[in-house]
């Protein structure tokens, strides 16, 4: 706490020291400021397990086509629209919009589902492994 205080008074002093009026020169002081410990203050390891309970937003992409509004407008129930992809090719799994895997479609009991067949590395992960 002495330490606290001691680099409190140098600072001040150190500050309380102005360029005279009318005067455009600026003085630059250097800080005396207390070294800092590399311990957590919560001493509880960090707060990741928050980060590990947040649901974020997954989708899956198909297939995707580009067609006139025109006949999409004709098109009604018991209509195709064929997509860009065959049948069987892997589909794209989003994070959020961004595209981190490949994945094949399964069957789930009555649900539709998703097996992950490929993570794919960030431009960061290609870097560092050139440079390896």
């Amino acid at each position: 706490m002495a330490d606290t205080q001691t680099a409190e008074a140098e600072t001040t002093e150190q500050t309380e020291q102005t360029p005279a009026a009318g005067d455009d020169s600026v003085q630059v002081q250097e800080a005396d400021l207390p070294e800092s410990t590399d311990k957590p203050a919560g001493g509880n390891g960090g707060q990741i397990g928050i980060l590990l309970e947040t649901t974020m937003p997954v989708s899956v992409q198909l297939g995707q086509v580009k067609i006139q509004v025109q006949k999409l407008l004709q098109m009604g129930p018991g209509s195709v629209l064929k997509l860009d992809r065959k049948a069987g090719e892997p589909v794209d799994v989003f994070l959020r919009g961004t595209k981190f895997a490949t994945g094949q479609l399964v069957v789930v009991g009555e649900h539709i589902g998703v097996r992950i067949k490929e993570i794919l590395s960030t431009e960061a992960d290609q870097d560092g492994k050139e440079q390896d």
